[in-house]
């Protein structure tokens, strides 16, 4: 039995076609809880997790939405209301490392782009939930940074720690405008996960970062998406304004 508590609850998680936002989305979903599955473009991956969730007893809604578009990200979270009512938990997962660009060498164009995919995005997609969260009385918005946000990232991803680290300021902030509402809004943040990320972040990233973590292994999606459904779940309800470190002791 499950000992996290989710009372008809309906949740939307971004980049959940695959890694840890795929993972949470499973995972909350053998929670009972109704969950919309945001994906971009990996199609096939995304209807993946539909199908193990459904297969699973659960009830998943697929959504294509690019969140750094603010059109997009209404009419996903339209659709999810269409559907299943509400929103009650908000998971912002979607990210990544746009390119491994020097500072010096940096565009205009790349910069931007990084802070759309890993900060504008979280702010869309919080802005268009919160009015549905304080009608209800009651929300959960989970952030995913990184541990790049503390250590300024690995090689040449300046830009991608900057973004989260931002995401650490705006998630405390927010937290503060929201607590009279009931809703909680807090950060988890990985360290060395074994998810495609890494595999496309950067060649050898494994064998780098091993030595420093004093479980002297990665982490799995399912370790930190338990961490993200604690956060979601009713269990959480006097935690908010908080980074959660998953790191394996690395930081």
């Amino acid at each position: 039995m499950n000992p996290l508590t989710f009372e008809n609850r309906v949740a939307l998680v971004t980049g959940a076609s695959t890694g840890i936002g795929a993972a949470t989305a499973i995972q909350l979903s053998t929670c009972g809880v109704k969950v919309a599955i945001n994906y971009n473009k990996s199609a096939k991956q995304a209807e993946e997790v539909v199908r193990k969730v459904k297969s699973a007893g659960g009830n998943g809604l697929l959504l294509q939405a690019d969140v750094s578009q603010a059109n997009q990200v209404n009419q996903m979270v339209k659709r999810t209301v269409q559907e299943f009512g509400k929103i009650d938990i908000l998971v912002n997962n979607a990210g990544g490392i746009v390119k491994r660009v020097p500072v010096t060498d940096m565009e205009d164009t790349l910069w931007d782009a990084t802070m759309d995919l890993n900060l504008r995005s979280v702010f869309y997609c919080s802005k268009a939930v919160i009015p549905l969260m304080i009608q209800g009385r009651y929300g959960r918005i989970v952030n995913v940074s990184s541990v790049a946000a503390f250590t300024g990232g690995g090689r040449h991803a300046t830009a991608y720690a900057t973004a989260k680290a931002g995401l650490h300021g705006f998630t405390k902030g927010l937290a503060k405008e929201l607590a009279p509402f009931g809703i909680t809004v807090n950060v988890v943040a990985p360290g060395l996960i074994d998810t495609p990320f890494h595999l496309k972040a950067e060649t050898g990233a494994f064998d780098q970062f091993m030595p420093g973590i004093p479980l002297k292994r990665a982490g799995t999606a399912d370790e930190v998406a338990s961490l993200i459904s604690y956060l979601a779940s009713d269990c959480a309800g006097y935690s908010t304004g908080t980074v959660f470190n998953v790191n394996g002791g690395m930081y």
